[in-house]
């Protein structure tokens, strides 16, 4: 039987999650630089935001992404400038600027899609689905129990 407290196993299942999001962040900016495509991990992961949630405001994603505002209109204007986004004023609050996708950066949601998915499909090659499931289950338990 282990001698960790419960507490000390709840840290090294995070940082083990750490660790596995590091490992998927050099495989994919290596994947960039190879496809030389002009983006970086951070941009990616906005547009990953978008990909699920298309047309959200600027704070969202700044938001999510733990940014402050000033470093995400940065992050925004990058995107912009390569075409993978545009800004549009929300008809509801015209101070507000929604963030859509344009046909480029929908275009590159295909490539990323199958470079993640290889990753993933590595990631879990020999992992049950009822164990990705009590895993996943229980990270969403402790996200809950952090935010009450």
């Amino acid at each position: 039987m282990s001698s960790q407290t419960k507490s000390e196993k709840a840290r090294e299942l995070l940082r083990s999650m750490g660790e596995v999001r590091n490992t998927l962040r050099q495989y994919i900016s290596v994947r960039i630089r190879e496809e030389e495509i002009d983006i970086t991990f951070e941009l990616l992961e906005i547009l990953a935001y978008l990909y699920k949630k298309d047309g959200v405001n600027q704070q969202e994603i700044a938001d999510l992404m733990l940014k402050d505002k000033s470093s995400m209109t940065y992050q925004i204007d990058g995107l912009v400038k390569r075409d993978l986004v545009r800004r549009m004023e929300d008809e509801n609050d015209r101070r507000n600027k929604l963030i859509f996708l344009t046909e480029k950066g929908k275009g590159l949601q295909t490539v990323l899609q199958s470079w993640v998915g290889e990753l993933y499909d590595k990631g879990v090659s020999d992992i049950d689905e009822g164990e990705i499931d009590t895993a996943l289950a229980m990270v969403q338990k402790m996200n809950e129990n952090l935010k009450s």
